[in-house]
């Protein structure tokens, strides 16, 4: 008697609580998206709003975002790693290049004429980071890792041809190997983040900037310098940005399995290869925009590239005994990132 009071309090518990359960499985999220990128800009329409929707609609609606684009939530471009590291908001796009020197093992994707293009260097670096530097991220739940197209020169009042015309150029640059192949090059490197490029250019704080053809109109740079400087691919890639798309962790931990694996299935690889394919993919659409202004764009052959190359190798010496100064391998990990790109460089093209 005893054992069956028993059995049907358990029944009863167990129907009691099935609708608890039902409810908690299905749960809905709203999950906040904050980036230091223009609502106008190519990186949001293409990349970070078809993104969330895909998210969405795998979810059934059940993870729901909240865009924020050009820093609406408060704060500095710089600031945004931290703010998904400790919860301010629950998603972030940002360069983990702002902090310079946080992030060392990544570097090696921003030293000049590595990349090839943007979605076999992305492919590259998210391996990179699960094989050789699984903790530089160890703060956050990791959901995709991605470069931008090839980096080009842009000047307001002076063509570059060579290297010789870098020289005393106040040149904008994103990232601290970026600003390091500047200097070796000869300009004078102004760091900011992109955001503050055209009041630099407009008070003539900076003579011109290096990125990527893709983010030149939501900058204006089209319209506040007049030469381009862009490298023959034959030549190589004069050097690229490393991104990062994080999540908070501890929200990512609180998702029921079944919004996990949404997110899950919206990261990793095949997610980084997207995004960057998707950010070179806008980069004629930016060209355009130059073009149709008559400025000046000039191609750098692969025999001029030899002459920059050759000057910004000591960035990547830096960049060695850096790291061997801070207890890694520089050397094999920067082999390591040059057999990777290769490998999926080639994989691309097979």
């Amino acid at each position: 008697m005893i054992q069956r009071r028993t059995l049907l309090q358990s029944g009863a518990a167990a129907a009691l609580g099935a609708p608890a359960l039902t409810g908690l499985a299905q749960q809905t999220v709203t999950l906040k998206f904050h980036t230091f990128m223009a609502p106008q800009s190519n990186v949001w329409l293409s990349m970070h709003k078809p993104w969330m929707e895909k998210v969405e609609k795998e979810s059934n609606g059940r993870i729901k975002f909240e865009g924020y684009p050009a820093m609406q939530l408060g704060g500095t471009p710089v600031q945004l790693y931290d703010q998904a590291k400790d919860g301010v908001v629950d998603v972030v796009w940002t360069l983990p290049g702002n902090t310079a020197g946080r992030f060392p093992r990544v570097e090696v994707f921003e030293l000049p004429f590595m990349m090839t293009n943007a979605e076999a260097t992305s492919k590259a670096y998210w391996e990179y980071c699960q094989t050789v530097a699984a903790d530089e991220f160890k703060d956050v739940q990791v959901l995709a890792l991605q470069v931008h197209g090839p980096g080009v020169i842009h000047t307001s009042d002076k063509p570059v041809h060579s290297v010789a015309d870098i020289k005393g150029l106040k040149l904008r640059a994103p990232t601290r190997q970026v600003t390091k192949m500047l200097g070796f090059l000869g300009a004078t490197p102004v760091g900011m983040p992109l955001p503050g490029i055209p009041d630099a250019l407009s008070k003539g704080t900076i003579n011109g900037c290096v990125i990527p053809w893709e983010v030149v109109p939501s900058v204006k740079v089209h319209e506040l310098t007049k030469y381009h400087a862009e490298f023959d691919p034959a030549g190589g890639c004069l050097y690229t940005t490393t991104f990062v798309m994080a999540m908070n962790k501890a929200k990512y931990n609180s998702l029921p399995p079944d919004l996990k694996k949404v997110i899950d299935n919206n990261s990793g690889m095949a997610t980084s290869a997207w995004l960057g394919k998707t950010q070179q993919g806008n980069d004629p659409v930016g060209r355009k925009s130059a073009s149709e202004r008559n400025n000046t764009i000039f191609t750098i052959n692969a025999a001029e590239a030899q002459q920059f190359r050759r000057t910004s190798r000591f960035v990547e010496i830096e960049w060695v005994e850096d790291l061997k100064k801070r207890g890694y391998d520089g050397y094999k990990l920067l082999e390591t990132a040059r057999a990777l790109i290769d490998k999926h460089t080639k994989t691309a093209k097979a």
